[in-house]
C-alpha cells in the first residue's frame, strides 16, 4: 500500500525487488513440495488462455517497467492439468526470458498453443541472449546455471527450470527446450490427451 501510495523511482525498484524475493521464495515452497505433488494437486480441464493470462497478470510489473513486448495468440484450447502447478511453470519460464534478455533490444514473448493429434502443445518464445549449445542440454540439471547465470548482474539459482522439469514429469507433461545463442529461447509444453496419470 506503502509502494501504492508514493509511486516514484525509488518505490518502483523496491518493489521490483520485492517482486524478486517473492519468487524466489515461491521457488523454495514449491521445491518444498515438489515431490509430493500428489497430495497436493487438482487435475481438471482448464483453458490455456485463463492460465497464461494468470502467468501475465502475476508479471506485470515488471513487464510494463521492462517494457516488453508481450504477443498471445491461439489460446482458444483446453487442457488436462493442474492449474497452480501450471501456472508456476509459466511464471518460471516467464521470469527466464525477463531474466536474460539482451541489454539493448526489447524482448518479445510469444505464446500461443496448437492441437496434436495426441496432444496440445503450448509454446514459449523469446528473442533474449539463448542458450550456448553444449548447455541446452543440462538446463534442466539442478543446480545448473552455466555461462548465462555467471553473467554480470544476473542472479542464477539453477533451480527454476529443474523444478519445471520435475514438476512437469509429476503431471505428466512433456517440456522441451530449443535455443539459439544471441536469437533466443523457445520452450514447449506438451500436455497429452485426456491424461488425468499423475507419476
Amino acid at each position: 500500500m506503502i509502494i501504492e501510495n508514493n509511486k516514484n523511482q525509488i518505490t518502483k525498484s523496491i518493489d521490483e525487488e520485492l517482486n524478486k524475493i517473492e519468487n524466489y521464495v515461491e521457488q523454495a515452497l514449491y521445491y518444498a513440495r515438489s515431490n509430493t505433488v500428489e497430495k497436493d494437486y487438482y487435475i481438471k480441464t482448464v483453458s490455456l488462455k485463463d492460465i497464461v493470462n494468470e502467468s501475465i497478470k502475476k508479471n506485470k510489473n515488471i513487464l510494463i517497467h521492462e517494457k516488453i513486448s508481450i504477443n498471445v495468440h491461439d489460446l482458444d484450447l483446453e487442457v488436462n492439468t493442474d492449474n497452480k502447478w501450471i501456472v508456476f511453470i509459466l511464471n518460471q519460464i516467464i521470469g527466464n526470458s525477463i531474466k536474460y534478455k539482451k541489454q539493448d533490444d526489447n524482448l518479445e514473448i510469444e505464446i500461443y498453443a496448437k492441437q496434436g493429434k495426441e496432444n496440445v502443445i503450448l509454446y514459449i518464445k523469446d528473442n533474449g541472449i539463448g542458450i550456448k549449445k553444449g548447455e541446452i542440454t543440462r538446463v534442466f540439471e539442478k543446480g545448473f546455471t552455466g555461462t548465462n547465470g555467471r553473467i554480470i548482474g544476473k542472479k542464477s539459482t539453477g533451480i527454476g527450470l529443474y523444478l519445471c522439469k520435475n514438476l512437469c514429469n509429476k503431471l505428466a507433461i512433456g517440456i522441451e527446450l530449443n535455443s539459439v545463442q544471441n536469437e533466443g529461447m523457445e520452450v514447449r509444453l506438451v500436455f497429452p490427451k485426456n491424461s488425468y496419470i499423475v507419476k
